[in-house]
């Protein structure tokens, strides 16, 4: 028995390593982009928004870590690092083009930044 770490890249990747071990083509299509994790920077947002986005990443299972001071809006605006799969991304970016404060305008920006993945 051989245990090792894949570092997953991309989708394609992700796709090769899961049909690799004789998963069947649908279920390669489903898990591959639970396998491709990314972190993002997002600079310049609202307190306000920061905390929607925090609340949408973890429900949907990512994080977000945002300033200390987004938290009570002592600080109005700063950046936020995001983690998460593809798969909670893409959740997440469904959420926000419903959401206020200019969050669609961002929920297009990480679909743009996140297709070539």
């Amino acid at each position: 028995m051989e245990v090792k770490i894949l570092d997953i890249d991309n989708l394609s990747q992700a796709q090769e390593e899961i049909a690799a071990v004789g998963a069947s083509p649908v279920s390669v299509k489903i898990m591959a982009p639970k396998a491709v994790f990314r972190v993002i920077k997002v600079s310049g947002i609202s307190a306000t928004a920061a905390n929607i986005l925090k609340q949408e990443m973890l429900s949907k299972g990512g994080e977000a870590a945002v300033w200390a001071g987004a938290v009570n809006c002592k600080q109005p605006t700063g950046d936020v690092i995001l983690m998460g799969t593809l798969h909670q991304f893409r959740k997440v970016i469904r959420s926000l083009r419903i959401q206020p404060v200019g969050l669609p305008k961002l929920a297009e920006k990480l679909k743009k930044l996140l297709e070539d993945a």
